[in-house]
């Protein structure tokens, strides 16, 4: 990763918001239940952590292990069915649906295991698509800077089905990291893409930590490295914190 993109990045991001990344991500007894008429299934059971500020925390687990139900939960994708989540002093999990949306988009980023582009938007636009304003000079370098360090610059003017999977994906990881957000949830980023691949994805990811938090749900341990701290999942229990 080259010094002069970081540095570039770091000063974007003090500018846009200098108290971007300053709160602490935790939840106390976090619950998820999916209750039917024939049965009953514990997604997430008791769950309470913690995530510094401007940390990269991971989330393992086989699959089933309400790893991904975790990251939904604390993201506000989901709502838990007991516990809360809170965003500094903010309790997010139980705001009105309309105030979590809202601060969802100021606050959160996004990069799911499909990259849900839209069809008739190029690769340089689907980036840009969270940011406020996309002809904003700084939102544009950005963007094409994020393309540049994921190897797919010259895709930016094509369309999403010129493209192959991997690269698709790595256009939604720069899509998720183009507003700096405050945190950045990301699901499973390099299960479909190569060994050197993926660890260029997690090295760009990592650009998050300048001006957020970064939270990534993986099943390869290898792509922590560098993690700050890591929750083991089985059964919806955390039945670990440890230190990649």
């Amino acid at each position: 990763m080259e010094a002069g993109v970081t540095a570039k990045v770091r000063h974007s991001s003090e500018t846009r918001n200098p108290e971007s990344g300053t709160r602490v991500l935790r939840c106390e007894q976090l619950t998820l239940d999916y209750i039917t008429p024939r049965s009953q299934t514990h997604a997430v059971r008791h769950v309470s952590l913690e995530i510094a500020p401007h940390s990269f925390a991971g989330i393992v687990g086989p699959s089933g292990s309400g790893k991904t139900s975790l990251l939904y939960l604390l993201s506000g994708l989901k709502t838990p069915s007991g516990g809360a989540v809170y965003v500094g002093d903010f309790r997010y999990s139980d705001a009105p649906a309309n105030d979590k949306i809202d601060f969802r988009r100021r606050h959160f980023g996004f990069v799911f295991q499909q990259p849900f582009l839209v069809p008739y938007l190029t690769m340089l636009e689907n980036v840009l698509v969270p940011a406020h304003d996309h002809h904003e000079p700084a939102d544009m370098e950005y963007a094409q800077e994020l393309l540049d360090e994921l190897g797919i610059a010259a895709l930016a003017a094509k369309f999403p089905n010129e493209c192959s999977g991997g690269e698709r994906v790595r256009a939604s990881i720069a899509r998720g990291l183009v507003t700096r957000p405050e945190f950045l949830f990301v699901d499973e980023p390099t299960a479909n893409l190569d060994l050197a691949t993926g660890k260029r994805v997690m090295e760009v990811l990592c650009l998050q930590r300048q001006h957020g938090t970064l939270v990534v749900v993986t099943h390869d341990l290898e792509m922590l490295s560098g993690a700050d701290v890591g929750f083991r999942m089985r059964d919806g229990e955390l039945i670990e914190t440890f230190r990649p």
